[in-house]
């Protein structure tokens, strides 16, 4: 999970929201919508960051509040995120994501600026994702199955190659990369514009700890 800043949203969905009788179900623009979404989250999932596109059969919308019982929020922007299938149609052991959190809440919403997603969240070598906050943490085990094994060793694997690289530069250098080195091996992980790679927020926070170490 990594921190959303959301752009503008759709003109339709603000031209719906305020006619008569508007609700989620009877807005058609959806497509349009899951462009935004996608566009907004630099093509990853909100949750897991796996890849997403903006069609049906490649993701879903998400409403962080669900809809049933969030229903004033449901045509509210700032409430919907763009989601992975999530295992859909498995079973729930196998489900993640929007599909697994189905109608629960969470504690923080990674397009909330103020929930500072960035900073409460972080990974095991292993690849297990975790956060400081302990209700936060199982809310990512227990509601959005983070941790299952399919994602935690998607993540495994960028922390395995971003700790290869850092072992080839040693071996090759005989020293560690300075903060100028480590700083352009995280802009390859975050353009300022277009799709970023799956787990992106894995690399980056697994660079920003080794900055950090280097400044102190």
């Amino acid at each position: 999970m990594r921190s959303i800043a959301k752009g503008k949203e759709p003109n339709s969905l603000s031209t719906h929201r305020v006619s008569t009788h508007s609700d989620y179900c009877n807005y058609s623009d959806k497509d349009v919508l899951r462009e935004a979404l996608v566009r907004d989250q630099q093509g990853l999932c909100c949750y897991c960051m796996s890849r997403i596109e903006a069609v049906g059969e490649a993701m879903k919308i998400e409403h962080w509040q669900c809809q049933e019982n969030y229903s004033f929020r449901q045509l509210d922007y700032s409430n919907m995120l763009g989601a992975c299938r999530g295992g859909e149609g498995q079973p729930e052991t196998k489900q993640h994501c929007d599909t697994r959190k189905g109608q629960r809440d969470l504690k923080f919403n990674p397009a909330d600026p103020g929930h500072r997603i960035d900073q409460r969240i972080s990974y095991h070598r292993d690849g297990t994702i975790t956060s400081s906050d302990d209700e936060f943490r199982v809310q990512l085990e227990d509601v959005l199955n983070l941790n299952l094994d399919l994602l935690r060793n998607r993540r495994k694997g960028v922390i395995d190659a971003l700790a290869d690289w850092l072992r080839e530069y040693h071996r090759r250098h005989h020293r560690r990369p300075d903060n100028s080195i480590l700083q352009r091996k995280r802009a390859q992980w975050v353009p300022s514009s277009g799709s970023l790679q799956a787990y992106a927020g894995v690399a980056v926070w697994w660079l920003d700890q080794r900055l950090a170490r280097s400044e102190t």
